[in-house]
């Protein structure tokens, strides 16, 4: 429940505040007084769209401070513990502000700490209804008033409806994998068939890795074999020497170390460098040794063998030719030249591809099998939300047909009326339309048809109420849904609201004395001329000072005595009616 507003440096409002209380609290005053910048207030207090064009001219900011009555264990005061705030007065009172700046920024506090401003429009749910002739606006078009009758369903509805839209969502989800599948089957069967060639193909040629590279190498070998074979020979017989030869008098390496390591060890207890050396020049013997057994063996591998090389050249263009088809897709980059370690990549892939188009069919029977089954959860659930929703329309239908009779409408007749789409959507397969016969025989005709603008008023309002009373929420706001209301109606307005006040606390934004004779509490924005400014207060009025304002309402003047006189009798009579009234 809200127990203060502060508004400063908005629209006409310099700095004004609101000392409200528990039941009917309304609010008049002179055109352009800035009644409407108290509802302006409260929507930006409450997360509504910060508009730069509203703070007060000269203003560096326009800002609004709420303090509220909260349950210490609600959810309120949870969430805004949650956020790092704090609640007052034994936790029991919630301090809310919000600003805009001239030049736009916004900024908002919870329980004295900065929070996004999505957290005051998420508090606002559970603090408050504002109903003003914008919501009557919305109220017209036909696609909300499915909304509205869903919110007076309330707890029976939404569990169902959540139900559904899961449902429905994952239903549509399916759908549109499964359109996708079969959809594309011939396509996918065309993939199917390439990669089924290509695997047979590297199957059949079977390549292993790293082959590409040794096969150059052992087409290079034997291509030059004769060559390689003379080179092998020609060291070994400097390194060696060949005995068969007959040339003894040349001398090999292996000699030639002989001779020098004999000479050195035949004076090496003179001098121990010398030793050192000869023992170097035994080791480079062993060494010159190995390696000539190796030049040997080679020179007994290497021979020209034609038709291995023609074998060789042979399985290397088979090779080449699958590195063209396949090298590329497999490779990990465009940096990396294709070999055949990427096609053994695309094979790999190409399988793990073809296993999933090979288990298109089960998954196409297995996604069949689920749409069916989440097609019937659907139509189940949107069976249950259609009832429940004519169980809705009925009691409403009746709540708000009660209340037009009490605003001077005896005859008039509402009824939602609930008929089937083609197809489900995301709120079931309903569509509602809110019509009103305004007389007996009328037709049912659409709201802002079936009623002229005094009616669409009471009309209006008359549904407003029956939506309050299925909020539950402390704090309503009224702003002028009276408007184009007077005489015994607006009676009737100021009646079923003060009714309204013994459920919750209600604020009314009016321009009827009729409606403010029967609050609680009335409060007056009075506007002062200085200069070209033009600044505005809240006044709470005692007796005497209602008395001037209904008279003001009244007759125009506040001083007149007839107005003054009839302004008592309407204060007078509405406290006997507060006061002899049964449950609301």
């Amino acid at each position: 429940m809200l127990e203060e507003v502060r508004i400063s440096g908005l629209g006409v409002i310099d700095e004004a505040v609101l000392q409200l209380s528990p039941g009917f609290n309304v609010v008049t005053g002179e055109t352009g007084a800035g009644k409407t910048m108290v509802v302006s207030g409260l929507n930006l207090l409450f997360g509504g769209r910060a508009d730069p064009t509203r703070v007060r001219p000269g203003a560096e900011r326009a800002s609004v401070e709420g303090r509220l009555r909260v349950d210490p264990g609600g959810e309120v005061a949870t969430q805004v513990n949650n956020s790092g705030g704090d609640l007052d007065d034994e936790g029991s009172t919630l301090v809310l502000q919000r600003s805009v700046s001239a030049e736009g920024r916004s900024r908002a506090f919870a329980g004295g700490r900065s929070v996004p401003v999505s957290l005051l429009t998420y508090l606002a749910d559970d603090l408050v209804a504002v109903h003003g002739q914008a919501d009557q606006q919305q109220l017209l078009k036909p696609g909300r008033q499915r909304e509205a009758l869903d919110r007076y369903a309330g707890t029976e509805l939404s569990p169902v409806l959540g139900d559904y839209q899961r449902a429905y969502q994952r239903h549509r989800a399916v759908r549109a994998e499964l359109d996708e599948l079969t959809s594309l089957a011939r396509e996918r069967a065309r993939e199917a068939e390439d990669l089924r060639h290509g695997l047979a193909e590297i199957e059949r040629l079977a390549p292993a890795s790293g082959e590409d590279v040794a096969l150059s190498a052992e087409a290079e070998r034997l291509s030059n074999a004769d060559a390689l074979h003379t080179a092998a020979t020609t060291a070994h017989d400097a390194v060696i020497g060949d005995p068969s030869s007959g040339r003894y008098e040349e001398a090999d390496v292996l000699a030639l170390l002989g001779a020098a390591r004999h000479a050195l060890e035949a004076v090496a207890q003179h001098d121990p460098v010398l030793g050192a050396l000869a023992a170097r020049l035994t080791e480079a013997t062993y060494l010159i040794s190995d390696i000539a057994a190796e030049l040997a063996s080679y020179v007994d591998s290497v021979e020209a063998d034609p038709a291995r090389l023609a074998v060789v050249q042979d399985r290397r263009a088979e090779l080449t030719r699958l590195i063209k088809a396949y090298g590329a897709a497999g490779a990990a980059g465009p940096a990396q030249a294709p070999d055949l370690d990427a096609v053994l990549a695309w094979a790999k892939g190409a399988g793990a591809r073809l296993a999933e188009l090979d288990s298109d069919d089960d998954k196409i029977a297995s996604l069949a099998a689920q749409e069916r089954e989440l097609a019937g959860s659907v139509a189940e659930l949107a069976g249950q939300l259609s009832a429940i929703r004519k169980g809705a329309a009925g009691r409403f239908e009746a709540a708000v047909t009660a209340e037009l009779a009490e605003l001077a409408m005896p005859h008039a007749r509402l009824a939602a009326i609930i008929s089937p789409l083609p197809d489900y959507g995301p709120h079931g397969a309903d569509d509602v339309e809110i019509k009103l016969a305004a007389h007996p025989g009328a037709p049912l005709l659409p709201l802002h048809k079936g009623a002229s603008g005094g009616e669409l008023s009471r009309v209006m309002l008359g549904i407003e109420v029956v939506f309050a009373g299925a909020d539950p929420v402390p704090t309503f706001v009224f702003d002028e849904v009276d408007a184009g209301v007077g005489g015994k109606a607006a009676v009737e307005i100021g009646r079923r609201l003060a009714r309204l006040a013994r459920l919750a606390q209600v604020i009314v934004v009016t321009h009827l004395p009729q409606v403010a004779a029967f609050a609680d509490t009335h409060l007056v924005v009075e506007k002062a001329q200085d200069g070209s400014v033009v600044s505005s207060g809240v006044t709470r009025l005692d007796d005497a000072g209602r008395v001037r304002e209904l008279s003001r309402m009244l007759a125009g003047l506040e001083d007149s005595e007839f107005g003054r006189a009839h302004a008592g009798e309407l204060l007078a009579a509405a406290a006997a009616e507060r006061g002899s009234a049964g449950p609301p």
